[in-house]
């Protein structure tokens, strides 16, 4: 894939980048060069290879699953002005 200059003008328009005439030339050999590196990628065979999510193996910390009261609402509700039932109480603002 090639890119021309009103390719280039056109992408700079779309990411609001100001890019001067001077510019365009420089920026679609850029482009090109990054393109082509990308076709490049995509003759590789990775067949075979396992999607990975990082570079090292790393397996999540995970803890079990389970529904907890928290028996903390007294904790939660302590610096609150009013309460009720373990409910903050707000002023009603409509009418």
């Amino acid at each position: 894939m090639s890119v021309d200059s009103a390719t280039v003008r056109r992408v700079a328009r779309l990411s609001r980048i100001a890019v001067s005439d001077e510019d365009v030339a420089t920026m679609q050999t850029e482009l090109n060069a990054i393109l082509g590196f990308v076709e490049q990628l995509g003759e590789v065979d990775v067949t075979g290879v396992e999607p990975m999510t990082s570079v090292i193996p790393i397996a999540m910390k995970k803890r079990d699953d389970a529904v907890t009261d928290g028996h903390k609402a007294d904790d939660i509700v302590a610096n609150a002005p009013m309460t009720q039932d373990h409910y903050f109480m707000v002023p009603k603002v409509v009418e």
